[in-house]
């Protein structure tokens, strides 16, 4: 746990890793909204005896110790009993007692929840009483989240279920045999080879025999990797898999595939393969002998192949929006229904694989395909970074239709390279992988110049006092979630400051710093 700068108090805001709570009367209801916000989204920091100014800074209360004795003993009391909140998250250590100047606060540390505890809520209510956090508040769940949350919770992956209901008859014939001979290719000598169609697949993991009539069935898995479109939307709806290719903007696609043209299966494996090829296309490949032979496929291409199967191993596919992949002149993006099971800073860290499709990708490293040890997004990272491009964008969106978006760019320009490595469509002022003090240290740094982006801030708002951060964000070209953090440096450096309330308040211009 990273200990709460009290110190530098006065430079922090609420954003979606930090509430205050005045608290001068005891713990407010409204605190435990935001324990299950903070605990099903990225974790957060509630302060108690904080309330936050007109203009959105921070101010002691001026609890007392027997005061704040009384509100750690409540929160303890409380976070206790299963029929208030469904999961005890915080351990001792993660209250703290501070002492400002004029007077002490609590701040209380509430991690997110590991998955097999999430949905988190509250007053012993699942539907009514779980939360998430998007920007400075806390909003009630979808039972369309709440759903996704508990898909999620179970020890098996979701692509383990066995589908009574089909045989391995009704997998796609042509599928099968493609992959069969690459796993050929892959796994020479192995017994797997030799075995018939029904055994093979059984091995492999696309199908079990089921507990029910005791006869082979496909798994999941195994209808998403082999089986036709038709039959996959049956068991989830709204099952889509999309390559948009826009590579003229006087055409709205230059190229597209998709599981519901009726052209092809429609299923994991052949699209794969399909789009990795035309991905393939927008690297560049220089020119490199092996022997006698050109070498085509370069770390850049292999980092590519990673980012689409992770994509397609870590789909909700029973969740909505479908996997959606781009390609621009000068970018690549990923986008997969459901959030990251191991969390946005894990997830980039590595070492720790969780997928949500754990047959899918059992399958996939058969043949060579996919990073088994969880270092598949780092590695992405790595390559990008060796070949002088700016950093992937890992973004998280929650909500009705939670999602993850990776952003490959292909171009290295001023522009660019100012991408934030890790945002989420929830306005996150601090990136998963930051702790809390970082942003207000960020704030300090007087001898930092300012961005040429956050000069495009600058101009905008002298032109318009009244905008709002979407505004900003719109002017600059990115997201709300980047443009808050430069508006926050911009007052930290003295240069913007914000007059009244949020709602009916204006920006000023304080002054120009010179390139």
């Amino acid at each position: 746990m990273e200990t709460f700068d009290i110190a530098k108090l006065a430079s922090y805001r609420e954003n979606n890793r930090i509430e205050a709570k005045a608290a001068k009367g005891g713990l407010p209801r409204s605190m435990w909204e935001t324990y299950s916000a903070f605990a099903n989204t990225y974790g957060g920091v509630i302060l108690l005896g904080v309330k936050e100014r007109e203009d959105g800074t921070f101010e002691t209360v001026g609890l007392t110790s027997a005061e704040v004795e009384h509100l750690r003993q409540d929160f303890w009391n409380t976070v206790s009993n299963r029929s208030k909140v469904s999961a005890v998250l915080p351990i001792e250590s993660e209250v703290e007692v501070l002492e400002a100047d004029d007077g002490m606060v609590v701040a209380i540390h509430v991690p997110r929840a590991p998955r097999d505890e999430r949905p988190v809520h509250i007053n012993d209510n699942l539907f009514e009483g779980t939360y998430r956090r998007r920007g400075e508040g806390d909003y009630r769940c979808t039972r369309q989240e709440i759903s996704a949350m508990l898909r999620d919770q179970g020890t098996e992956t979701m692509d383990s279920k066995v589908l009574d209901d089909l045989t391995v008859a009704d997998f796609n014939a042509d599928t099968v045999r493609a992959y069969r001979t690459r796993f050929r290719a892959a796994r020479q000598g192995s017994s797997w080879t030799d075995l018939d169609d029904e055994r093979f697949l059984r091995a492999v993991g696309a199908a079990m025999v089921s507990r029910e009539d005791g006869k082979l069935h496909p798994t999941f898995g195994g209808l998403l990797m082999f089986g036709n479109d038709y039959d996959i939307v049956r068991e989830c709806p709204h099952y889509f898999l999309d390559y948009q290719e826009t590579l003229d903007p006087a055409i709205r696609w230059t190229d597209r595939v998709h599981s519901g043209d009726g052209m092809w299966s429609g299923n994991l494996f052949d699209f794969f393969f399909r789009v990795n090829r035309k991905l393939a296309e927008s690297l560049k490949t220089p020119f490199k002998l092996n022997g006698i032979f050109r070498v085509d496929d370069t770390p850049m291409h292999k980092a590519v192949r990673e980012a689409l199967a992770n994509c397609l191993f870590n789909a909700d596919y029973y969740g909505v929006r479908g996997v959606v992949v781009r390609r621009t002149p000068d970018k690549l993006v990923f986008e997969n229904p459901g959030d990251i099971r191991t969390g946005v800073e894990q997830m980039r860290l590595g070492g720790v694989s969780d997928p949500r499709n754990g047959l899918i990708m059992k399958m996939f490293s058969l043949i060579d395909v996919g990073e088994r040890a969880g270092t598949g997004v780092p590695d992405v990272f790595a390559t990008w970074a060796n070949a002088g491009l700016p950093e992937p964008r890992i973004e998280v969106k929650f909500g009705e239709a939670d999602r993850t978006i990776l952003t490959l760019m292909l171009e290295s320009d001023a522009k660019s390279a100012h991408n934030e490595q890790i945002i989420d469509n929830n306005e996150q002022l601090n990136g998963p992988s930051e702790q809390i003090t970082d942003n207000n240290e960020q704030l300090n740094g007087p001898s930092e110049q300012i961005t040429e982006r956050q000069r495009t801030v600058l101009r905008f708002v002298e032109r318009n006092p009244s905008t709002t951060y979407e505004d900003m964000a719109r002017a600059a070209g990115v997201s709300s979630a980047t443009v808050r953090r430069d508006a926050e440096i911009l007052i930290g450096r003295g240069l913007l400051k914000r007059v009244g309330s949020r709602k009916a308040g204006h920006w000023e211009v304080r002054g120009r710093e010179e390139s």
